[in-house]
């Protein structure tokens, strides 16, 4: 038996009839940009996520930008942020002007450690004006912490949450930042993102950026960006939305499962509990384990996937910022050691139990 990294065949057949009368609904209704359907969208969607206002945009990436631009981040700006991540988080920095500068992680959570921050923060402030934060793999960052560092030393807080849609959080930036790619836990059948804020003006200033920068048609108030969010994916989205506090139990459950049954291993486990989404289940496999278990493992019908082979200090993109091997020694460990399981709410207990079963067999 085969067993892929996620399964969106087997989602779209268990929701099959609301996402066709959903799609169909758009197609009658021939509203396919900024309409009725998008309103409607975003209006649940800072409902499921306790705040006041959601701006859907055409990207993850595409929020992360906005986000940053709408809170006067620019040029001679700098943003700290984690090596550890996918490049979307750096490239944003990077469209709106600005400068990353990257702090290690977390030894546990692989999450940015607020210690670093305020490290770097004491050792030169370098025009630092924000704080873009990830949680990696559905964990959440150390949020209470790192806002008291924001308030500390008035810093803008943009979150990149695109791994950790549904999530439980004890505080919010200035802007979360979600995507809607595929494989995310609320996933459209295509790209889209959206900026989760308690903050009315970031929103309209949001609404206002992803639109040309027109506030009336025709007519441009600022440099803004074509990223819209069209009906068809926020009619999807609406269905899925429905759904996504049923499959995120259905992914804890499986993490739950995958620990227990992996507790007496050398492995590195993710932390099992109610606030983490799992839009990933990484392990860390120590002693230069892992290759021979993602061979065995695909060598066995398992997918699985590393994020992320080369940290973001070492790409050949950014070597201009002029970081070099071992200037984050803890990211730099976590790059040659996590390994990303099969993980989606359909996954069965026997499928879990054959990966397991092989994992165990290598170490």
């Amino acid at each position: 038996m085969k067993i892929e990294l996620t399964n969106l065949k087997l989602q779209y057949q268990s929701i099959k009839e609301e996402i066709d009368a959903a799609i169909q609904r758009v197609l009658t209704s021939s509203e396919f940009i900024l309409g009725e359907e998008l309103r409607k969208f975003e209006k649940e969607l800072a409902d499921y996520c306790g705040a006041r206002e959601a701006v859907s945009v055409a990207s993850g990436t595409d929020a992360l930008v906005i986000a940053l631009a709408d809170l006067g981040i620019g040029k001679g700006d700098t943003v700290i942020s984690t090596p550890f991540t996918f490049i979307a988080t750096a490239e944003a920095i990077v469209r709106v002007g600005a400068k990353p500068i990257f702090v290690d992680v977390h030894p546990r959570t692989l999450n940015i450690d607020p210690i670093k921050i305020e490290q770097c923060l004491n050792r030169d402030r370098q025009n630092t004006k924000a704080i873009l934060p990830v949680h990696l793999y559905g964990q959440m960052a150390d949020m209470p912490e790192i806002m008291e560092i924001a308030q500390k030393y008035n810093l803008k807080v943009v979150e990149d949450a695109a791994q950790a849609m549904g999530a439980k959080a004890e505080a919010i930036g200035d802007a979360r930042c979600l995507s809607f790619f595929p494989a995310k836990n609320l996933g459209a059948y295509g790209d889209g993102g959206a900026i989760i804020t308690d903050n009315s003006e970031v929103a309209n200033r949001a609404k206002v950026l992803r639109n040309h920068g027109s506030v009336n048609k025709y007519h441009y108030s600022v440099k803004g960006f074509n990223s819209r969010l069209d009906n068809l994916q926020a009619a999807i989205l609406r269905v899925k939305l429905r759904h996504l506090d049923e499959w995120l139990k259905m992914r804890q459950a499986n993490a739950a499962y995958y620990n227990q049954l992996l507790k007496d291993s050398d492995l590195i486990l993710p932390p099992s509990n109610e606030q983490a989404a799992f839009n990933y289940y990484t392990i860390r496999a120590k002693n230069n384990q892992r290759d021979k278990l993602q061979k065995a493992l695909k060598e066995g019908g398992i997918a699985t996937t590393i994020y992320y082979p080369l940290c973001l200090h070492l790409q050949e993109v950014y070597k201009d910022l002029g970081y070099k091997q071992g200037d984050f020694p803890v990211a730099e460990q976590a790059q040659e050691e996590v390994l990303s399981l099969p993980m989606y709410a359909e996954l069965k207990s026997e499928e879990i139990e054959k990966i397991t079963g092989i994992i165990k067999e290598v170490i």
